[in-house]
């Protein structure tokens, strides 16, 4: 056919790929859309009779194979399938659940030191649409149950474990035996932790969520969400909702954290160590007085994060003494550290929540919850522990 094509029109449609040998990475699909070999089949496709992809936001090589291997990973103690799906970010991931779960009517149980993100998603953004929450402590399992008893609109208990950024930890299987009395799904946002440390759907999780910016990607070069569940009908919700919404992941992020994903098992291994050691030696530091690692014995919840994490990550908090000023003033004078406000990159990232991932929450709320003026936040890198902890002594040793 191509020697019979004018010379524009080879060049939109002439040539032929080169595609003999199957290639050892995973390729990058960059295309919005995919040939139908016939009429037929795309009949078949589109009414569900055959697998198939149609178009990126419906569906996309890359992205499904990425998204497939986060659903394996965090069902890996489980016979049966799970299902998982990659999204333009993790607060549209947390967006996305919640569209294919609630609607106007319907309540959200949830904690009150979760990322300042998805509290400003519930009380701005979800209020609108009519869908109530109710903050509560959710370590106190019978407060928890009360409130479930007394409100029949709660259709969904959401929550992190360790919180962002006090490593709070929930019991996991005892919230979850807890819900399920009263057919209320969970959902968890395992970003701090990945399914290397903790997998929730184990335990009883319905949904988990996923910032794969963070640590699944490590590497800072991508933004994107996932969800996963074990609930085929459930996924099947999600998908709709995925793809009318359109926050879908992208190819080339979606290719990005794939790549990153190769080392997520040695890079936390090193994250943790690191954080242990940094942990232990801040909480000798007389500049310093609280230490939130869960890796710490006297950490509140360190026997919690001991029965369900396998070691505990790469995050941790600490409050200065004085207040922000001098919290702020700690963060300026780090070298080696960086001031950014992301986490679980290979590079350790300080941060002020304060005044930056928790500047929209309340006030009240952010101190009862124990997130102070004084406290900075610490994603712990892989670099060499020595020349991180170098780094801290200086600056704090100019308090």
């Amino acid at each position: 056919m191509d020697k019979h094509l004018k010379l524009n029109s080879y060049c939109v449609k002439g040539g032929k790929r080169n595609e003999s040998t199957k290639a050892h990475q995973l390729p990058l699909y960059l295309s919005s859309s995919f040939v139908m070999e016939d009429s037929q089949e795309a009949v078949d496709i589109f009414t569900g009779q055959k697998k198939g992809h149609v178009y990126s936001r419906y569906g996309n090589p890359t992205i499904d194979t990425v998204a497939n291997k986060i659903a394996y990973l965090e069902g890996y103690d489980l016979k049966g399938e799970t299902y998982g799906f990659l999204t333009s970010s993790g607060m549209s991931a947390i967006t996305t659940l919640m569209m294919s779960t609630l609607q106007s009517g319907d309540a959200v149980l949830t904690q009150g030191n979760l990322y300042g993100g998805s509290t400003e998603l519930l009380k701005k953004i979800l209020s609108r649409m009519g869908v109530d929450t109710i903050f509560t402590n959710l370590q106190d399992l019978d407060a928890v149950e009360g409130i479930i008893k007394e409100n029949g609109n709660i259709r969904l208990l959401y929550f992190e474990t360790p919180a962002n950024p006090t490593m709070a930890c929930i019991d996991i299987e005892a919230i979850n035996i807890v819900a399920s009395r009263y057919d209320v799904p969970t959902a968890i946002d395992n970003t701090f932790c990945t399914p290397y440390l903790q997998r929730p759907l184990s335990m009883g999780t319905d949904y988990v969520i996923h910032s794969t910016t963070k640590y699944l990607n490590g590497h800072g070069n991508s933004i994107a969400g996932a969800i996963i569940t074990a609930n085929y009908e459930a996924s099947r919700k999600i998908w709709e909702t995925l793809k009318l919404n359109g926050s879908t992941c992208n190819p080339f992020d979606a290719w990005l954290l794939s790549n990153g994903m190769k080392t997520l098992a040695i890079r936390i291994d090193k994250h943790s160590s690191n954080a242990q050691s940094i942990a232990e030696y801040l909480s000798q530091h007389d500049k310093v007085t609280h230490v939130n690692y869960n890796g710490l014995p006297d950490h509140q919840d360190h026997e919690i994060a001991k029965k369900q994490m396998s070691q505990f990550g790469g995050m941790l908090s600490f409050t200065v003494v004085g207040g922000q000023a001098e919290a702020l003033a700690t963060i300026d004078r780090l070298q080696y550290c960086t001031h950014a406000p992301t986490l679980g990159d290979v590079d350790t990232l300080v941060l002020h929540p304060a005044t930056s991932s928790h500047l929209n929450v309340d006030h009240s709320i952010r101190e009862k919850n124990g997130i102070t003026d004084g406290m900075v936040r610490v994603s712990v890198g892989i670099e060499d522990v020595d020349d991180l902890i170098a780094d801290f002594e200086q600056a704090l040793g100019q308090l």
